[in-house]
């Protein structure tokens, strides 16, 4: 998903557009989230990016970015973009076993 989305619009009220984009998301992420994993992998991972322009956007995860909304509203800019990117991601093996033992 790579959008454009506005945040000020003239008929509605600033939190119910904030609203609105993060249900958009949620339901990009979620009907990823549905899609087969190929073998290899173990879950789905989201690549994301944030910011006031496609150039200036810059790498979040993806539980800063519904914050990043949250100050892009309070900062009252007029539109934001949205990337988010699945991917899937195995697992990582971890290497320090010592609380096992």
């Amino acid at each position: 998903m790579k959008k454009v989305f506005q945040l000020q619009q003239d008929n509605k009220h600033p939190d119910r557009v904030l609203e609105s984009i993060k249900h958009e998301v949620r339901k990009y992420v979620k009907r990823e989230r549905k899609k087969t994993l190929p073998k290899e992998a173990v879950f789905w991972d989201f690549d994301c990016r944030f910011g006031a322009t496609e150039e200036a956007a810059k790498v979040l995860t993806f539980s800063e970015l519904m914050t990043a909304l949250e100050h892009a509203k309070a900062d009252r800019w007029q539109r934001c973009y949205v990337e988010i990117i699945a991917r899937a991601a195995a697992k990582s093996t971890r290497k320090d076993d010592t609380l096992l033992s």
